[in-house]
């Protein structure tokens, strides 16, 4: 097993720019601008709807809002200024309502990145991997923070075709942590970065769950990683169930992920998710539960 590539000082506590005070990884909420995307078709395309949800994930303990106007996937043609259009406002009226949650920007696009920090965006989630180059420089000049992803060179919107790695680990590490260093140079403080290893983007099921089997190697960079496990295909395709059965499939990922030292997710179902985390939490001795009163009083 090839070893871990060097990171910054480990010393750092993972999420440290994006955490909370109650000792958990900090929860990524996914509001979609869109009428396709995958997994919840629509349902917050509105502008209302998308606030709506806004709000109950914050209520539910997401602390940062992941805000998209692209699906991940084929589809439609959406351009930069439409793009633009679907995000801002959304991101406007959420910095405003929640200013003590992180807003994110899910993007390729630096023209996309850059009105969407003026209306409020502290974080700026790459999931294509640095494919604008400008993206990063973007983030660093506003001294936003920054996702580093991996999709071993796929172009955004396409979907993975008989992709090999001689070891996806080593591929993960070795191009998270050179944009994360980037992304330093360019002015982004270390401790907004995160690096995910961006499963299903230009990886097959048994790339996820390699990724998942060795993500000591990822915490052991000393970067935070952050996981947008959430649904996605690899988890459905390992269990067997179509897309509307997989929340399991991806607490128990969830789970696993938390246990070891993962710093962020990204999520559709926030409440859940902050369970799992409390529970493995709490398991490890790091927390301590909500409520005792059972054989006490």
């Amino acid at each position: 097993m090839r070893p871990p590539t060097p990171g910054p000082s480990p010393a750092r506590r993972p999420g440290s720019g994006y955490g909370g005070d109650d000792g958990l990884p900090v929860v990524m909420a996914i509001i979609n601008r869109t009428p396709d995307s995958f997994y919840d078709r629509g349902a917050t395309f509105a502008l209302e709807d998308a606030l709506e949800r806004t709000d109950a994930a914050v209520a539910a303990g997401a602390g940062i809002i992941d805000i998209g106007g692209v699906k991940a996937g084929p589809g439609e043609h959406v351009g930069e200024n439409e793009e633009i259009e679907r995000v801002v406002p959304l991101i406007s009226a959420a910095a405003r309502r929640h200013p003590g949650v992180t807003v994110s920007v899910d993007t390729w696009r630096s023209g996309v990145a850059e009105a969407a920090i003026s209306a409020g965006a502290r974080l700026v989630n790459d999931t294509w991997a640095g494919h604008d180059p400008e993206l990063v420089e973007v983030a660093g000049a506003h001294r936003a923070g920054y996702v580093c992803s991996h999709t071993g060179g796929a172009t955004p919107r396409t979907r993975p075709h008989r992709v090999h790695y001689d070891d996806v680990v080593a591929s993960v590490i070795a191009e998270t942590t050179a944009l994360a260093e980037r992304a330093v140079a360019c002015g982004v403080p270390e401790d907004l970065i995160l690096i995910d290893p961006t499963h299903d983007f230009g990886k097959n099921t048994f790339h996820g769950l390699e990724l998942l089997r060795r993500v000591d190697e990822l915490v052991a960079t000393g970067w935070p990683v952050l996981m947008a496990l959430s649904n996605k295909d690899f988890i459905g395709e390992t269990v067997g169930r179509p897309l509307e059965r997989r929340v399991a499939g991806t607490l128990a990922a969830t789970a696993w992920a938390a246990a070891r030292g993962v710093a962020a997710f990204r999520v559709h179902e926030v409440g859940d998710t902050v369970d799992v985390l409390r529970m493995t939490a709490a398991i490890r001795g790091t927390v301590r539960p909500s409520t005792v009163i059972r054989g006490l009083a």
